[in-house]
């Protein structure tokens, strides 16, 4: 992430794939979102899903390691540059999450992040928000979870 005035609207960036695994949806299941659907293969094959399925929170966990993994690389480039790199953080919310389809054992979902828009934040003048489009798509190209983001940064000018 660059800068507050140095981010352009429309800029994409790509975020990595993940390779959804029985055993890990599972895993993630049984900690944090343990129904039938995502913790047991057998009670899963009677559901709707008609088989095992990966928690949507599972999804947007694995969004959010590659963001941050995908960000970290970008700062250490920039640090390696000898560039100045910016204060980026917290997060003020998602807005519109919806899982689209479900994510099966074996499935790949391929993130990116879209910036969508951006303003100066009214009550810290070092900071402006930036607002983004993320999505999670499969193998065969079907998005499978989107919702927008919204981040501060910092600004050069105050």
């Amino acid at each position: 992430m660059h800068f507050f005035e140095d981010i352009d609207i429309g800029e994409k960036t790509p975020l990595g794939s993940h390779t959804f695994l029985a055993e890990e949806i599972m895993a993630f299941a049984r900690a944090w979102d343990p129904q039938p659907f995502h913790v047991d293969p057998v009670a899963a094959a009677r559901t709707h899903f008609g088989g095992l399925a990966a928690s949507g929170w599972h999804t947007a966990s694995i969004w959010a390691r590659l963001r941050a993994e995908t960000m970290a690389r970008a700062h250490q480039a920039m640090r390696s540059r000898g560039e100045r790199v910016p204060r980026v953080g917290p997060s003020p919310g998602f807005k519109d999450m919806k899982w689209l389809k479900p994510v099966f054992a074996g499935d790949t979902l391929t993130y990116e992040s879209e910036i969508a828009a951006k303003k100066p934040s009214a009550s810290r003048p070092e900071w402006g928000l930036v607002f983004t489009q993320e999505r999670g798509s499969n193998q065969y190209g079907r998005l499978v979870l989107e919702f927008t983001n919204c981040v501060f940064v910092e600004r050069l000018e105050a």
